[in-house]
Formats: C-alpha cells, sequence, structure tokens
C-alpha cells in the first residue's frame, strides 16, 4: 500500500487526515485478533472515544488511537495525557449507561500507529494502558 510516496507524503502533511487513516488501520488491527466494533468517534458532552469495541471475552474496550509520523521525542502512547484519561472516563460512563450496559466488564486500551517518513508502518496495542 505505501509503495506509493505520493499518498504517504499527502498523509503526512494533514495532520487530520493522518489521524483518520490511523483509526481506520488500529481499528482493522483490532478486528484481525477478534475485536468487534461497537462504534467509531463516540462523542458526548463530557469526552471523546475513538473506538468502542468488544474483545473475545465481551469486555467493552474503550480504545484512544494515537497516530504519528514519528516517536523520536515522546513514545505516542505517553501523549494520552491525564486530562484525555479523565474525559475518556467519563465519556465511557456516560456510554456503559446510556445503552445499560454499565454491568458489562470494560478497560481502557491504546493503540498506536506510526507512519514514518520512510519504511514499514508500526502499530502496537496497549492493553489496559490505564485504570479509572
Amino acid at each position: 500500500m505505501f509503495g506509493r510516496s505520493w499518498y504517504r507524503k499527502r498523509l503526512l502533511a494533514d495532520g487530520k487526515r493522518l489521524g483518520r487513516w490511523g483509526e481506520r488501520r488500529g481499528e482493522r488491527f483490532l478486528r484481525n485478533r477478534g475485536f468487534k466494533t461497537l462504534s467509531r468517534n463516540f462523542t458526548c458532552k463530557v469526552g471523546e472515544i475513538d473506538l468502542i469495541m468488544t474483545d473475545e471475552a465481551g469486555s467493552i474496550v474503550f480504545v484512544e488511537v494515537k497516530t504519528r509520523s514519528d516517536e523520536r521525542f515522546v513514545e505516542a502512547e505517553r501523549t494520552v495525557s491525564p486530562g484525555k484519561q479523565t474525559k475518556m472516563i467519563k465519556a465511557s460512563r456516560y456510554f456503559l449507561s446510556t445503552h445499560k450496559i454499565e454491568e458489562r466488564p470494560c478497560r481502557f486500551d491504546i493503540v498506536t500507529v506510526v507512519l514514518p517518513k520512510k519504511g514499514r508502518v508500526r502499530t502496537k496495542h496497549y492493553e489496559n494502558a490505564f485504570v479509572p
């Protein structure tokens, strides 16, 4: 897919496009590992969650996807700030209550997607990246 350098350059030049591409890639990565998608870009007054999925055991998994062109200064998973975590936790509680599934086990994961200027795309999954 990335034999076409013009496509890679286009992604790297537009942060929003890169983020959307990374979210799709992160979702595909998890689905290939047995996850099922419940919601994408869930938004409410208290926050936003990139992906809401279920794992093979039936747990609800709230996923933050971080897409970067490099990790020279800081690893992508470290950019999920305590403030972002708090917003995700509040949004997850809202999601669970509105869907009346508060009793289901849940967790918070991070998926990082790194698209360097050259070389292979690197995708990593961090289970239980933080706990409320």
